[in-house]
């Protein structure tokens, strides 16, 4: 056991290349891409087929929401559409009607910044996902400054629910064809993750990074099984035996065979059946599983926007300072600065710088791509709805890679969509940009320096609190030998989720400056203490394969 005391978190020094450094393509990169393509297309078509593309911008608005929800299974994710396309109506709706009271900059730039804090918070209290706040702050913050009178608010609002709705029918368009895909796919990578961690597993502890990361896919893929409703179905059966799989081999990885799980993972692909395993529980081990979900029923939303403050003050801050700097610099749209700033704020300051590095290489990148790009687009208005149309799709399918390399086909995306009402000078709007992204950044970052997460070091507590609980729990359980097998599953899954949470916790506080020593050790005591409780429940519920059979024979096609 080490002794080393934790020392407070400083500053540290911040990456650059690191930041920039391109990852593995999303499995379904190509959905949210082809889906927002889908979406934008024909409500712009028809406005340049009726010569009213100046109204394309509220139907954007609608259309941008088929880039949300494509890993959330279809029942969640009908929920989750409808819930953006109200955001997104709510938002633009009070930006337009400010937009008719004022012209003055600055209160518009303070309603921008509010609406941005307010948008962040709600996106991350409800765990949305990417893109997250980004598009509805943009398209909320590009209405303030755009000319408008109270008479014609409800006719563009009308526009933005009809792109809205039929957004929401390209996102859920999939559903007859692949009822289960996400939930499949949430499984695959639980199994992959899980191969991943037994591949690189090393005595008690294994490898820290690839556990946690596997840990979080299983928990993601029962997050998953149980938003997809309560339905039962031979399906949702299989796929919760798979899950437990994973979890025994993350519990017991000396017992596991990596190329049956990857083997599992790649049966899932497609619309065939899902394989059988040797779970010894049969189809009980989905009941069970549904009775441990029950009994730890989601948080309600308000109880987790208390932890959020420091996150919407940033955010507010940071904005309404890019914004107003903006102002002071002469530049014609300081909402571009606004926005910038908007989208920097994640966890912590180290990812918050890690997101300012991307963005300004991202955009400067794609102001020379405009540059190329707008001479092709000022052919025809058809021929700027193709253009935007193609840095829809390029946007979506590389920022799954990098945020930068997304950055590139967004950046000259947001240029076009100004030029919707009329021509604008290229080399003003190249400008402009240029600038609001250097303020937006370097403000925007400034802002996040300044107003510090104080309240990490005592989440990270609380969260070893819960994990310690949860362990005790689970261990309690263990010492009765007539324990209830359902007592037994929801104290592991419990146990599970409350690692998970530390974990996050933990990263999430490490990655702040400016705060009370963090307890590093007092972590990982407390992960190695609860992984061998793990590894005790799934042993004690008969889920490890007898130590004489060879795990390497079980058939696992489907």
């Amino acid at each position: 056991m080490s002794s080393a005391t934790p020392t407070p978190s400083r500053a540290r020094r911040l990456p650059v290349v690191g930041a920039l450094r391109l990852g593995r393509p999303s499995d379904i990169w190509f959905k949210p891409a082809l889906s927002v393509v889908a979406a934008v297309a024909p409500p712009s078509l028809l406005l340049v087929a009726l010569g009213r593309l100046d109204l394309a911008m509220y139907t954007m608005a609608g259309s941008l929401c088929a880039l949300y929800a494509h890993n959330h299974p279809y029942a969640a994710r009908a929920r989750a559409l409808a819930g953006v396309v109200l955001g997104m109506i709510g938002g633009l709706a009070v930006a337009l009607v400010a937009a008719s009271l004022t012209e003055d900059a600055v209160v518009l730039v303070a309603v921008g910044a509010v609406l941005a804090a307010v948008q962040k918070v709600l996106c991350d209290a409800t765990r949305i996902g990417p893109p997250a706040h980004v598009i509805l702050t943009f398209v909320s913050s590009a209405s303030l400054f755009v000319p408008q009178t109270l008479d014609r608010v409800p006719g563009h609002l009308a526009l933005a629910a009809a792109a809205g709705v039929w957004a929401w029918l390209v996102g859920m368009a999939p559903a007859p064809v692949r009822p289960h895909g996400p939930e499949r796919r949430a499984t695959a990578h639980a199994l992959n993750a899980a191969a991943a961690y037994v591949e690189t597993a090393d005595g008690d502890d294994g490898h820290p990074g690839a556990r946690a990361t596997a840990y979080a896919a299983v928990q993601a893929a029962r997050q998953s099984l149980s938003a997809a409703g309560n339905r039962p179905s031979d399906t949702r059966r299989a796929l919760e035996r798979l899950v437990g799989r994973t979890e025994v081999a993350l519990a017991a990885p000396a017992d596991a065979d990596p190329a049956r799980l990857r083997a599992w993972a790649r049966a899932l692909r497609g619309t065939g059946p899902v394989p059988h395993t040797d779970d010894p529980r049969g189809d009980a081990g989905e009941l069970l599983g549904a009775a441990a979900e029950r009994a730890d029923a989601p948080r309600p939303l308000w109880s987790r926007l208390g932890p959020l403050a420091p996150i919407a003050v940033r955010t507010g801050l940071g904005c309404a300072l890019a914004g107003y700097a903006s102002l002071a610099l002469g530049v014609g749209r300081p909402y571009w600065a606004l926005v910038t700033a908007a989208s920097l704020y994640q966890a912590n300051i180290t990812l918050t710088w890690n997101r300012a590095v991307q963005r300004v290489v991202g955009n400067l990148a794609g102001v020379l791509l405009f540059a190329a790009v707008a001479p092709i687009a000022h052919l025809g208005p058809l021929a700027l709805v193709l253009c935007c149309l193609a840095c829809n799709f390029g946007a979506e399918a590389l920022i799954g890679r990098n945020y930068w390399l997304g950055s590139v086909c967004v950046t000259p995306l947001a240029l076009l969509v100004t030029e919707f009402p009329g021509h604008q000078p290229t080399g003003d709007l190249v400008a402009d940009r240029v600038v609001d992204t250097l303020v937006g950044a370097l403000v925007g970052f400034a802002a996040a320096v300044a107003v510090t997460n104080r309240r990490a070091g005592g989440r990270v507590e609380r969260a070893l609190t819960a994990v310690d609980r949860a362990r005790e729990g689970a261990a309690r359980l263990l010492a009765r030998p007539q324990a209830a097998p359902a007592a037994l599953e929801a104290a592991r899954r419990r146990l599970t989720a409350a690692l998970v949470d530390l974990r996050a916790t933990a990263d999430a506080a490490a990655g702040e400056w400016w705060q009370r020593a963090l307890p590093q050790e007092r972590v990982v005591l407390a992960e190695q203490a609860a992984h061998r409780t793990l590894a005790a429940t799934v042993r004690r519920q008969g889920l490890l394969p007898d130590p004489g059979t060879s795990t390497h024979t079980e058939d696992v096609r489907p």
